[in-house]
């Protein structure tokens, strides 16, 4: 028993230790980030009032059965202003819908308007959106390739804002920052902004102020032609195939653009059958570009040490909810063991690196809020209450990201499983009659059942023992939990 003791607290310290050093990444991202503001922006750029310097400009917009978005979508990119000789539009079309005769009927009426537009199906769906892109990129016309998925709202100046970087040759992506056409509409849609706001500040300009590997996140970004060519083109064989190829192209000394003042509005996943979809893609993407890319990237004679370090911890970002997990599973028999035995006691203070992770991530995440939404006591407070509901509920979803993390670092392949885009914007849209919202419920939501009562124990355990010291992170969890396992249930009803 007492050996089963030490394995238990050992691997609960390491899991403890690693989402701290995690902390400590992104407080150093924090200090690049605000470094990064007192510098100017001296960027070469083209200059469009020179018709020589306009170059031609494809845009590829990937769908997959979008019935609900593709009008607003192509209506959107329609408008967009760029001189209409030097762009082209493929709307790669791999629907199995009806949404395909919407569709054709749609660009049929933007092409009389005088765009170069056209839809381009294939017969099969190999290699899902990668396969798509890599199929459309053999014909297209333009030397800078625009990535827009389906939910996806660009101003009309976009064009005019991203392509004239490229005038440095060594630039190979442009990536701009996700804005959230519906950030208000539930507590779901608010932390999942939450949590990208802070990607998108404090993490895209952190790594790319100090010229740290940053990625492509799937759309609103434009890439030179050249540079995915040279990288080694599409591939499919990770669920995030934007990461895969991002890691390639910096791994051969393309640089990437971030473009934090240029915001591209999208709508978020709005019921939690659709967050847990996407989630699960990402994590398990993310763990897939680890055992693909981490080896190239620490073996890479042209990337400096701590270039490296923050490219790991990146790679590495999904795998914190593993550790997360271990934590949460472990905290219950810990307690006990901590009481039992006193040889202990000492150890348990690894305790107190959990608290300073939070803090971290706390002061972190408030300056990323405050360079968006306004500083003040009013504010900190709404920030504060956002952070707690952000923090408990992500606790919540720990359990299914670590089966998505498991399942991509043991190399079991799955179906790239498409976020259904429901288009809402405000409380008086519907979704439903969703056609595309899948009824099933998952296995692992009744899991997630049983570990709010296997929570509820650690509380109990927590009044039985006299022992209150870790009662705080068994109320989250089983708050966590509760949320996730109610919504995933009513939302299906």
């Amino acid at each position: 028993m007492l050996q089963l003791s030490y394995f238990i607290v050992i691997l609960y310290s390491v899991s403890i230790l690693l989402v701290f050093f995690y902390s400590l990444a992104q407080f150093n991202l924090l200090l690049n980030y605000l470094k990064s503001k007192k510098i100017k922006d001296q960027s070469v750029q083209f200059d469009f009032s020179k018709v020589e310097e306009i170059p031609y400009v494809t845009i590829q917009l990937p769908i997959f059965n979008e019935k609900y978005v593709i009008e607003r979508l192509l209506t959107t990119i329609a408008q967009l202003e760029y001189p209409r000789e030097k762009l082209e539009i493929q709307v790669l079309d791999d629907s199995t819908d009806d949404s395909v005769i919407d569709t054709a009927s749609l660009i049929e009426k933007i092409a009389a308007t005088g765009i170069d537009i056209k839809q381009i199906k294939r017969t099969k769906r190999a290699g899902y959106k990668a396969g798509a892109l890599k199929e459309g990129l053999v014909n297209a016309k333009g030397e800078f390739i625009v990535i827009f998925d389906a939910d996806f709202v660009p101003q009309k100046d976009w064009l005019y804002k991203t392509i004239p970087y490229f005038k440095d040759p060594k630039i190979g992506v442009v990536q701009t920052r996700w804005g959230h056409l519906n950030r208000d509409y539930s507590i779901l849609t608010k932390i999942q902004a939450f949590a990208l706001d802070a990607h998108f500040t404090l993490e895209q300009v952190g790594r790319n102020s100090k010229s740290h590997f940053i990625n492509f996140n799937g759309t609103a970004g434009v890439w030179r032609k050249q540079c995915i060519i040279d990288a080694g083109n599409w591939e499919s064989d990770t669920l995030t195939e934007d990461l895969d190829l991002s890691y390639r192209a910096q791994l051969k000394n393309w640089k990437f653009k971030y473009l934090e003042q240029v915001e591209t509005p999208a709508e978020l996943p709005a019921i939690i059958s659709a967050a847990r979809s996407q989630q699960f893609r990402w994590n398990k993407g993310g763990a897939e570009n680890f055992s693909k890319n981490a080896i190239r990237l620490v073996q890479s004679e042209n990337t400096c040490f701590k270039t490296k370090v923050h490219g790991v911890l990146h790679l590495l970002n999904s795998t914190m909810f593993l550790a997360v997990f271990m934590m949460a599973i472990l905290s219950v028999p810990v307690l006990y063991i901590k009481n039992r035995y006193v040889q202990f006691d000492a150890i348990f203070d690894i305790l107190v690196f959990f608290v300073i992770s939070s803090l971290l991530f706390f002061i972190s995440y408030w300056v990323t809020f405050k360079n968006l939404h306004g500083g003040g006591f009013k504010n900190f407070l709404r920030y504060t209450s956002m952070f707690m509901t952000f923090y408990t509920i992500v606790m919540g979803f720990s359990f299914h990201n670590t089966i998505a993390v498991l399942e991509g670092l043991w190399g079991k392949k799955s179906e790239f499983i498409r976020t259904p885009k429901l288009n809402i914007e405000g409380l008086k849209d519907k979704w439903k009659q969703n056609t595309y919202l899948s009824k099933k419920i998952s296995k692992n939501i009744f899991i997630e059942g049983g570990l709010i009562f296997y929570f509820i124990f650690g509380i109990y355990s927590a009044v039985i023992l006299n022992d209150y010291s870790i009662i705080a992170l068994h109320l989250m969890l089983v708050t966590g939990y509760t949320f996730v396992f109610v919504k995933s249930i009513t939302d299906n009803n």
